[in-house]
């Protein structure tokens, strides 16, 4: 399963990137108040926490992407990183919008299931 689980983890990081470029640099852009609802005050009002944000997501991808470096020794750190994650996903789809659980929360918890096997 290892094949299986760097595949997930390597999406997951892409996932985390696209969403950096989303909150940090498309926020204010049609595509980014598209995917996030916004309207263009609330998207001016916010911007630098939505770019906070996405400075957080690009961490998570960086230590995904770290623990795929680190190869076999990297499973700890992998599963650290999903487990952010998941944390995350669930906080943000409880608080935040539901699909977060299903775009966030769930991958992280098929990559912590297949780290597992």
């Amino acid at each position: 399963m290892s094949l299986a689980s760097n595949v997930v983890v390597a999406l997951i990081a892409l996932l985390h990137v696209y969403i950096l470029v989303l909150e940090m640099f498309l926020w204010e852009k049609p595509q980014g108040l598209r995917i996030f609802g916004l309207t263009p005050a609330f998207a001016a009002q916010s911007r630098v926490l939505a770019a906070n944000q996405g400075l957080y997501n690009g961490f998570l991808a960086a230590g995904l992407l770290w623990s795929l470096y680190l190869g076999p020794s990297g499973e700890p750190v992998k599963v650290f990183f999903l487990g952010c994650v998941l944390v995350a996903g669930l906080y943000g789809g409880m608080t935040a919008n539901k699909r977060i659980l299903v775009i966030q929360a769930l991958p992280a918890a098929v990559g912590l299931a297949l780290v597992a096997l």
